[in-house]
């Protein structure tokens, strides 16, 4: 279990330095043009132009670093914050500190949160704007000034035992032993922490010195990536085999490494392809000398050559490193493939497991899901089933709204929802959020299955519809049963929703802090028992609980479906929304459902969020009675 733990512990903060560093590789990209190109020893020597290159490396990435990791803590103000808390370190040394920015600006957004933590609640009206101005001001600059003169120097001199830990691996000849350490480091996350906050500001120093650094291509080499999907091509089975190709051309020329991580997560053997294919493209790079003028973000074989310097030696030295990285890993990728006799999890599965590493939605996941057959279309539809993990939210949600469309446009076919574990083996149709789709194909592959970002607000709703409408299922039986489970004993809205479990204007950091205090409500009304707050944050990081037009229900697993006690609803308005990976919440319902009697009032909530005015309203009330006339149907 602490094995576990830490595992994931490494897997988060992977993520987290991760995602200080995507929101801005567009800036790593116009800067490594800018330096590929007009540098003096670049394709259009310009020096005038050139004269970005030093400010935009020295001052703007660190500090759009340094404020997305501010941003990530405390939203603007921690950005604020962050970047103020940067800039010392910047200004402490002498080299580029994506490093320091990455140590600064979560310290920045965190320092400003847990003071806006502790004033809440205490500013007199009139004074908020004065107390916020002056709180990012004051404690950005102590930190400027720490930074300045502690952290900066810190980093500068952890950073020069680098350079000289580099120096003596090239002067030995076993720098291609760090593929050890940063081929699984991709999987783990912990690439762009490594890349740029380790080996770039190393690689820097090497570049001002000799014009380049074999260190700009030790973790952006896509050499390794594209030998394992090669070998899938031609040795793999399933759609691991089929969608192998068009991944090696995203991940060959795109440069999103990324695509590649599930197939080694369904053959972890695979591991040591990348790192044998690693070491061999080093040591090519380093035999032939190799190296990049600037870094190669992504790490795309075409930003790779824009990024060389122009010296016709140096194309063949990095262009060799690539194939010779792509060749050892394509045979042992082989032999591996062709002598495994382990059982193959399937790529959807891999997929899905790689996400949840990621610990937020994948770029990529959604290549695998759309490979797999979506089987084929039933002829005579008698019922639609919305499939989630639990069964008792988003699927609940999803199927009112189906059932209402089914009803406005005179289709007597059935909407019911439904656990993915209990998915009927004669399912005909099932509707899953993106992310789940693979799980359910798996349970029943011969359905057709439908894939939906938004439960409450998809298109695909409206194209099911019209098929349904121009087939010949205007005369199919209609079942009887709305939901997936028995309902036994009824409870009314008044005993599921009550006017305390709403709560008007409140504010949350993150969504964690939302969800808690959701369930905190749950618990203290005793619907549920205490573990089911943890297992609503575990539900969430499995599939997001964002279900669109600015609504969230977070719920708990189809595990903590025993530690519901009674059915019971809460309503929380967050006017200024809350971030639910990357979408603004500002309505959210904690849900906690028991043999199906939450199901009645979570289908008059649908039907009422699929509205955007409705939205509006509910945002924008002043009082819980005002709030609960736009749902409707609801006991004061």
């Amino acid at each position: 279990m602490a094995q576990n733990n830490i595992k994931v512990g490494v897997q988060k903060f992977g993520n987290f330095l991760s995602s200080m560093v995507m929101p801005n590789i567009g800036a790593f990209i116009a800067w490594g043009l800018i330096t590929a190109l007009f540098i003096p020893t670049g394709w259009l020597p310009n020096e005038g132009f050139a004269k970005l290159v030093d400010p935009m490396v020295t001052y703007l990435l660190p500090l759009l670093i340094g404020y997305t990791g501010g941003k990530l803590i405390h939203d603007q103000r921690g950005g604020v914050v962050g970047a103020i808390a940067t800039m010392g370190v910047i200004v402490g040394s002498g080299i580029p500190m994506f490093l320091g920015a990455m140590i600064m600006g979560p310290l920045g957004g965190y320092a400003i949160k847990k003071f806006d933590q502790w004033v809440e609640g205490k500013v007199k009206a009139g004074f908020e704007m004065l107390v916020n101005n002056f709180s990012v001001g004051i404690i950005g600059g102590i930190l400027a000034l720490l930074s300045l003169v502690g952290v900066g120097p810190a980093v500068s001199a952890f950073t020069g035992i680098l350079v000289a830990g580099v120096d003596w691996m090239v002067g030995l000849g076993i720098l291609p032993l760090t593929s050890i350490l940063i081929e699984p480091a991709k999987v783990l996350f912990l690439n762009n922490a490594i890349n740029h906050g380790v080996l770039s500001p190393i690689a820097l120093e090497q570049a001002k010195q000799h014009g380049q650094s074999v260190l700009f291509l030790l973790e952006a080499n896509p050499g390794p990536g594209l030998g394992i999907l090669l070998a899938y091509t031609f040795f793999g089975k399933g759609s691991a085999k089929q969608s192998a190709p068009g991944a090696a051309i995203i991940q060959f020329l795109g440069g999103i490494h990324e695509i590649y991580f599930p197939y080694i997560l369904m053959k972890p053997m695979l591991f040591v392809a990348a790192i044998l294919g690693g070491m061999s493209g080093v040591f090519t790079l380093v035999l032939f000398g190799g190296g990049l003028a600037a870094p190669a973000s992504p790490g795309s074989i075409i930003a790779i050559l824009l990024a060389t310097p122009k010296d016709g030696g140096t194309y063949i030295a990095n262009i060799l490193g690539v194939l010779v990285a792509a060749a050892v890993s394509f045979i042992v990728s082989a032999l591996v493939l062709k002598t495994s006799k382990d059982k193959e999890t399937s790529i959807e599965d891999a997929a899905n497991k790689m996400q949840e590493m990621k610990g937020k939605k994948s770029s990529v996941a959604n290549t695998f899901a759309a490979s797999a057959s979506a089987g084929e279309f039933p002829k005579d539809v008698n019922k639609v089933i919305f499939a989630c993990d639990a069964g008792m939210g988003s699927s609940a949600m999803g199927a009112s709204i189906l059932r209402k469309k089914f009803k406005e446009a005179g289709l007597s076919i059935t909407s019911v929802n439904s656990a993915i574990s209990t998915l009927p083996s004669d399912a005909e149709i099932v509707i899953t959020q993106e992310e789940l789709t693979p799980r359910a194909k798996n349970k029943v592959p011969n359905a057709h299955h439908i894939s939906v970002d938004s439960f409450l607000a998809s298109p695909e709703y409206d194209k099911l519809v019209d098929r349904l409408k121009n087939g010949s299922n205007e005369e199919a039986p209609v079942e009887e049963a709305p939901a997936s489970a028995p309902v036994e004993e009824p409870a009314s809205d008044s005993d599921v929703l009550l006017k305390e479990n709403i709560f008007l204007n409140q504010r949350f950091a993150d969504k964690d802090e939302a969800i808690r205090f959701a369930g905190r409500v749950l618990v203290d009304g005793g619907y549920v028992k205490e573990s089911y707050i943890e297992a609503m944050i575990a539900r969430d990081e499995m599939t997001s609980t964002y279900m669109g037009n600015d609504v969230a229900i977070p719920h708990g697993t189809e595990d903590a479906k025993k530690d519901v006690i009674k059915s019971g609803v809460t309503i929380l308005q967050i006017p200024e929304g809350v971030d639910f990976g990357g979408q603004k919440v500002r309505l959210l319902f904690g849900i906690a459902g028991k043999d199906g009697t939450h199901l009645e009032i979570l289908s008059g909530i649908a039907v009422t969020c699929s509205d955007m005015e409705n939205i509006e309203k509910m945002a924008s009330a002043s009082t819980k009675e005002e709030l609960m006339d736009v749902i409707g149907g609801l006991n004061k």
